[in-house]
Formats: C-alpha cells, sequence, structure tokens
C-alpha cells in the first residue's frame, strides 16, 4: 500500500489555477477508477475531476472555495501495489493558507489530513414558554460596574434585547463568553419577546461566496469599476410583433421541427439589423490596449438566470440566422446553463448582450455591460397601457420598455440612443425585419 498524490490536471485554455467548488469524496472512502473527486470552476466553466486510479482517499488538498494552481495537490489516495510518492501528509491547514494569491499559487496548497469536521447545527431556539420566564442567572451587579465580555458577546447580546449586567459570566474574572448567552436563551430569561409572546430569533446565517457566485460577484464588481456606464430607456409599442407573433406560433403549431417563438428571437433580429448601421456597437473594449475591436460576426449573448446564478450562453453568427433558428440556439443554451452542461466554448465570445427578467422586467432597469463588450440591451415586461393616437383618441397597447446601458468611454450619447431608435423601429414594425435593407 502506497500514497499517491493525484494533482489539479491541465484543463486548457491556458488556466493556471482553479476555483474547488465541490468534493464528491472525503477521507476514508475507497474510489473507484473514473470516479467523480471533486468539481473545479475556472472562468464559467465547471469541470469535473475523476480519479485515475481505484484507491482510498487520505487527504484533501482544500476546501470548498480554494483555488488550487494547475499541478497543485487535489487529493492523496493509498493505492494497493505502490510505493509512496509522497511524504505522510502534514497536519491540517489553516482555511486562510489553503487560498492562493490573486495571480496564482506557484507551490501547492497544504492538505487536509483528516475529515473536515461537520459545521455546527444552528442553534435551537426555545419555544413560547408556558410558564414565567425563568430569572436572570445571577443578581444584579453593583451600580456603575462594568461587565467583562468580548465585543462580539456585547453585540450578540444587544441583538437579543439582554443586559449584561444581569448576567453571570463563567469566565476568568467572570468574563461573560458565548456559552452564558447560550444558557440564558435557552432557559428563556431575557430574551424580548414579540407582540405574539414569540421568543425573537438571533440567528446569524454565514454562506460563503464560493464557485458561480463568486465569479459573478467578481465580473460585476469589475465591470462598474472599469466601464464608465450610462443607460438609456425607449419606449416600445410591441402591439405588432405580438399579433405576428400569435400569427407565426399558430401557423407553426403543426411543424414539428420549429420551436414556439417568444419575443427574444424577434429582438435579436432587430440587434443584428441595428448593429449592422452601427457597428460600434457590436464590440470590445481592451481599455488596458486602448484598442476598440470591431466583430463583422454578431454574437448575442443571453443573460441567464440559473440554479447556480446568472449565466450568458452566447448565440454566435445570428446574422446568419433566421428567426427560428435564433429560438431554437437560444432555447438549447438556456437548457445546458441551467443543468449546468454548457462548455466554456458556449459561455465565452458574445459581442453584445440581451438580459431580461421576463414577466418580473419591472418598468425601468440598470443593466451592467458584459466587460469587455460595450453595449448590453435589457427588456423589461409588457404591459398593456393607454395610448394617444390621432383620430382615435386613447387606445389600449402592449408597450414594452428597452432599459440598455452603454460604456460611455467609447459609445456616446447620440450614438447609444440612436441605435435604441433604430432597433424600436423594426420592432414597432415588424415586416421590415424580414426585409432586404430593413
Amino acid at each position: 500500500m502506497g500514497t499517491r498524490v493525484i494533482r489539479l490536471p491541465d484543463i486548457g485554455e491556458g488556466v493556471a489555477e482553479a476555483e474547488l467548488v465541490a468534493w464528491h469524496v472525503k477521507v476514508g472512502d475507497i474510489v473507484r477508477e473514473g470516479q467523480p473527486l471533486a468539481d473545479v470552476m475556472t472562468d464559467k466553466a465547471t469541470v469535473e475531476i475523476p480519479s485515475p486510479t481505484t484507491g482510498t482517499v487520505t487527504a484533501l488538498g482544500g476546501e470548498v472555495g480554494s483555488m488550487l494552481a494547475v499541478g497543485g495537490e487535489l487529493i492523496r489516495l493509498d493505492v494497493p501495489g505502490t510505493a509512496d510518492e509522497a511524504p505522510p501528509p502534514p497536519a491540517p491547514f489553516a482555511a486562510a493558507a489553503a487560498r492562493a494569491s490573486p495571480e496564482g499559487a506557484t507551490a501547492p496548497p497544504p492538505v487536509q489530513a483528516a475529515a473536515p469536521e461537520p459545521p455546527p447545527e444552528p442553534a435551537t431556539l426555545p419555544q413560547p414558554p408556558v410558564a414565567p420566564a425563568a430569572p436572570m442567572p445571577g443578581p444584579p451587579r453593583p451600580p456603575g460596574e462594568k461587565p467583562l465580555a468580548s465585543p462580539s458577546v456585547r453585540r450578540r447580546a444587544w441583538e437579543a434585547g439582554l443586559d449584561l449586567r444581569q448576567v453571570r459570566g463563567s469566565g476568568p474574572a467572570g468574563r461573560i463568553l458565548h456559552e452564558d448567552l447560550d444558557a440564558l436563551l435557552r432557559g428563556g430569561g431575557g430574551a424580548p419577546a414579540a407582540p405574539s409572546g414569540r421568543i425573537a430569533d438571533t440567528r446569524i446565517e454565514e454562506i460563503r461566496i464560493t464557485g458561480l457566485r463568486r465569479r459573478i460577484a467578481e465580473r460585476m464588481v469589475e465591470a462598474k469599476r472599469r466601464i464608465a456606464h450610462f443607460t438609456y430607456v425607449e419606449e416600445v409599442d410591441v402591439t405588432a410583433l405580438e399579433e405576428l407573433r400569435a400569427a407565426l406560433n399558430a401557423g407553426a403549431a403543426a411543424a414539428q421541427d420549429r420551436p414556439k417563438l417568444t419575443p427574444l428571437p424577434f429582438l435579436m433580429r432587430a440587434v443584428v439589423r441595428a448593429v449592422a448601421e452601427f457597428p460600434q456597437m457590436n464590440a470590445h473594449y481592451d481599455d488596458e490596449a486602448e484598442v476598440v475591436r470591431r466583430f463583422g460576426g454578431v454574437h448575442i449573448g443571453i443573460a441567464t438566470r440559473t440554479p447556480s446564478g446568472l449565466m450568458v450562453p452566447v448565440v454566435r453568427h445570428a446574422e446568419a440566422r433566421d428567426l427560428w433558428d435564433c429560438a431554437a440556439e437560444a432555447r438549447r443554451l438556456a437548457e445546458a446553463a441551467r443543468q449546468g452542461l454548457a462548455t466554456r466554448e458556449e459561455l465565452s465570445g458574445s459581442t453584445i448582450t440581451i438580459t431580461s427578467l421576463g414577466a418580473l422586467g419591472g418598468i425601468v432597469s440598470t443593466p451592467v455591460v458584459n466587460r469587455p463588450e460595450v453595449a448590453i440591451v435589457g427588456v423589461n415586461r409588457i404591459v398593456v397601457r393607454p395610448v394617444w393616437r390621432d383620430g382615435e383618441g386613447f387606445v389600449p397597447r402592449r408597450m414594452m420598455n428597452l432599459s440598455s446601458s452603454f460604456d460611455h468611454r467609447v459609445v456616446d450619447g447620440y450614438d447609444a440612443a440612436a441605435f435604441i431608435q433604430r432597433i424600436k423601429g423594426l420592432i414597432e414594425t415588424p415586416a421590415l425585419l424580414f426585409t432586404e435593407g430593413g
């Protein structure tokens, strides 16, 4: 029986490090060749790392949220019939030491030599008392005597409505500990009661930000920090488009190969037509090189809500697709993203993005530009509103706002407004979407 060190493999794409987002095994488990060991994330793609051999897990190379360098220790196995590949694992590592610096680790992180302790269970709060509350433990302190307690204990007592002068401390020199507060709350004394008589909930849940949520946070902060955002909102009458959409869906109901049309593929087609006239919108801005790269192909990112967070799968070469092809590809990519099956290539390379909150789209939003892009088109919900039309008076129309953001460093306000006005014209007269030069 010998120790074999399994290292984080080269995942490709020039990745130097990856974030550990999930363990599928624990110390003491027997794993088989090909069995998943862990999930790691690079950029927005999650990669499953399989075991190259059969053995027993003896140590884990980090905790969830750790950054591991390519070539760094991922896990250690006891493998029958092999010699030791490395010395016995060191003592359990500190959580902070398991994280690589932002520039990437150059040496393997310390390993976890023992099974991690399970997280403490949330404290169970007392049920509403059926008898008078228990008295405070201990007599009041003399006037002017300050109770000894750490800042965290004082904070917790303040949140629970407890008077520390009435609490007897069990620590050195009478210091009040968290255990003293636990005992007091379990006994029901001193907890503030709501008008209903229920005990106030003083629990605080800490949720570590890891994986995709961490990447989203990093990208959002970076985009807001480096891009000079401005948002332009325009009202669009989608009555004719909705009538056309309903007619096309009714006509395609019998066709098995045509997906149901939502407003999205119409908007994608309008964006393709508009960027042909405003190529500066279908671009990336490399602010470090101070270069704007305009693209001939229109690769539309579709902001998609998934159980793990926001992802942006990309419909490539939308300019070469018809309405139903756009709809089918957008649906396929969205489903792959929600199931965690989208590839790295399907989640990168967009040149302009469309985002929508669907039925929850509100009246106005201020979307964040998907850096290094320079424009994002935001869709708000469709509502029926009275609209004044000459000769008809007020008539009900289906209205929708477009809330779109731009990088003001390279896109002028006038150009942004003209771009959205062009999209508005195409949507309000949807026949233009299907005519040459429309």
